[in-house]
């Protein structure tokens, strides 16, 4: 990744990561908080992401508004995410302006207001959103598909969460998990670009020392099982396009069989794996394309596999063609991953793999802000940044053997979950018989 990164803890627990980038006069600071979805309890999914909106709503010595026109009038920009693994705070801003960034996130770790009526507000917006994504075949399948996957683990639900506990949840809720898990313990700050390293760290020590330590997210216990055989769910909902996923169980990031994964996946679907901000999908020269979209079956296809904290899925999907079926793409599908064990990955094909994936590695990191998003992601994700800095070192010595060592390992039918969404044929959501409709 080029450059040297400072990691430091403070005395109150904040871990502190600083690369300086000197090449504009431009730096980017991000909070980290080590709590998403996965940290959440039936009745309060999606309360992460809640939490997230919350946090623009602002404090009183920044409201939200003014904030925003502190920011905007600097010449910066900021935004956040929540994740299955962590929710993010960035601001992006001329490198002699980043100050604001360092006291708005300082203050708003400890003073965020939620009043009663901000967080009605928000209710609305938030199942408005959630009304949006379930026009969606995309998430109607992925929603029903994680839930099939996962009986135990947290990962089960989606991160906005479901309905009911939307509904339900209040404001008390929402400050008790603010007040849980938005502490300097539980959090990462991040700083890339034009600053001087020592500099940077005595003002973040200034900034952010004098906050009370607070505690960590607790660790997730509840493992889930090994899966006894294959799970299908078929999802009836609004458009005219079929969908195919097929989701394997597969470990997290940290894991040494994950580079192994990554390769074998961009081989075969021509896909990265290094990173949500490191691209993905699939190309014309891959295997997966060229059996189901170079023969007109599916419209798209590919793979994709994020980096998590626990065993999370490789999902290789397929959007039917009109005029074709999900059981002809499955055929196809079913056809081509038995080629795949019977004919392994080539080294030629292995090392198309490797410049892919070496190539979108660097391009996710070309901007000061990926370069923040990599090393702080990686330290969210393994607990320890250096994971994105060696990625390259390890897949470099991953062999045909790792390929088809994982493949056999972990893309057999009893390891997976098949989802299917197959539109209504009156564009219509139905819900169970005997059930109401959200």
């Amino acid at each position: 990744m080029g450059s040297e990164i400072t990691k430091t803890e403070l005395e109150n627990g904040l871990t502190v990561l600083l690369k300086e980038m000197h090449h504009a006069p431009v730096a980017t600071f991000m909070i980290w908080y080590r709590v998403g979805s996965r940290n959440e309890i039936p009745g309060r999914t999606g309360i992460s992401h809640w939490v997230e909106h919350m946090m623009f709503k602002g404090t009183p010595q920044f409201p939200g508004d003014l904030m925003e026109r502190m920011i905007s009038r600097e010449g910066g920009f900021w935004n956040a995410f929540t994740w299955l693994d962590y929710t993010a705070y960035y601001e992006t801003m001329p490198s002699d302006r980043i100050d604001l960034a360092l006291q708005l996130e300082a203050d708003r770790m400890i003073n965020t207001v939620m009043s009663p009526e901000e967080v009605e507000s928000e209710r609305t917006v938030i199942l408005s959103e959630r009304a949006m994504y379930e026009n969606q075949p995309h998430f109607l399948l992925n929603e029903e598909l994680t839930a099939a996957a996962f009986r135990v683990h947290p990962y089960h639900h989606e991160v906005i969460g479901d309905a009911v506990d939307l509904r339900s949840m209040s404001r008390e809720d929402l400050a008790e998990h603010y007040q849980r898990h938005y502490n300097p313990a539980n959090a990462i700050a991040v700083v890339v670009g034009d600053f001087d390293t020592a500099g940077m760290l005595d003002r973040i020590k200034d900034v952010f020392g004098p906050i009370p330590a607070g505690g960590k997210t607790a660790p997730i216990l509840r493992e889930e099982p090994v899966q006894a055989g294959e799970r299908r769910v078929t999802v009836n909902g609004p458009g005219d396009t079929a969908y195919l996923t097929y989701a394997y169980r597969v470990p997290g990031a940290a894991h040494p069989d994950y580079p192994a994964l990554t390769l074998l996946n961009a081989a075969f679907a021509g896909g990265s794996s290094l990173g949500m901000f490191a691209g993905g999908g699939s190309n014309r020269s891959s295997r997966l394309y060229k059996a189901l979209v170079g023969t007109e079956l599916a419209a798209g296809a590919y793979g994709s596999l994020t980096p998590t904290i626990d065993p999370f899925l490789y999902m290789i999907s397929a959007v039917v063609r009109a005029g074709r079926t999900i059981p002809e793409v499955e055929a196809a599908l079913e056809a081509e991953l038995a080629r795949l064990a019977a004919e392994p990955i080539t080294e030629a094909e292995l090392a198309k793999a490797l410049k892919r994936a070496r190539a979108q590695f660097v391009m996710a990191g070309e901007s000061i802000s990926g370069q923040a998003q990599l090393i702080g992601a990686a330290e969210a994700t393994t607990g320890d940044y250096r994971w994105f800095e060696t990625v390259l070192d390890r897949l470099a010595v991953v062999t045909l053997a790792d390929l088809e060592r994982v493949r056999e390992h972990y893309l057999h039918p009893r390891n997976r979950t098949v989802g299917l969404y197959e539109p209504s044929t009156d564009g219509q959501r139905h819900p169970p018989a005997g059930a109401e409709a959200d």
